[in-house]
C-alpha cells in the first residue's frame, strides 16, 4: 500500500459529508468487522459514505493513490469481500440510497459496482 501523507488523508475527510475512520478511531475494530467472524481484515480507511458524492469521491481517492476497494453494503457476504487489507472500504451501510421498488435495487450501490468494473 502507498504511504499516504496527513494532508491527503485531511484532505479526502474533509472532501466526505459522511465519515472517515481510520485504524487508531475509535469504532474502527467495528467498522471493519463483518458478518463472518473468520474475516479478519484491516483496511487502511473506512469511508462511511454519506451519498453518491462520497462514493465519487471515494473512488477517485482509491484510484488516484492505488489502493485496493472493497464496497460494503451490509457486510453479509460469505467470503469477506465487502472488507480488504491495506485498502479503501466504502461503507454504503449508512448512506443515503434511493431504491427503486421494481427493479429491488440500489442507485448507488449499482453505480459504484458499475464504475469500479469499468474503471479496473
Amino acid at each position: 500500500m502507498p504511504t499516504l501523507s496527513k494532508t491527503e488523508i485531511d484532505d479526502f475527510k474533509a472532501a466526505l459529508r459522511g465519515q472517515l475512520i481510520l485504524p487508531d478511531d475509535a469504532g474502527y475494530d467495528e467498522a471493519r468487522t463483518v458478518w463472518n467472524a473468520m474475516i479478519d481484515r484491516r483496511p487502511a480507511m473506512i469511508a462511511r459514505c454519506a451519498g453518491v458524492a462520497d462514493v465519487r469521491v471515494a473512488i477517485g481517492f482509491a484510484r488516484a493513490q492505488h489502493l485496493p476497494l472493497a464496497i460494503r453494503g451490509g457486510g453479509h457476504n460469505i467470503a469477506g469481500s465487502a472488507v480488504c487489507d491495506d485498502g479503501l472500504v466504502i461503507d454504503l451501510s449508512r448512506a443515503s440510497i434511493r431504491l427503486h421498488a421494481a427493479r429491488s435495487s440500489s442507485r448507488v450501490a449499482r453505480w459504484a459496482t458499475s464504475i469500479t468494473k469499468r474503471r479496473h
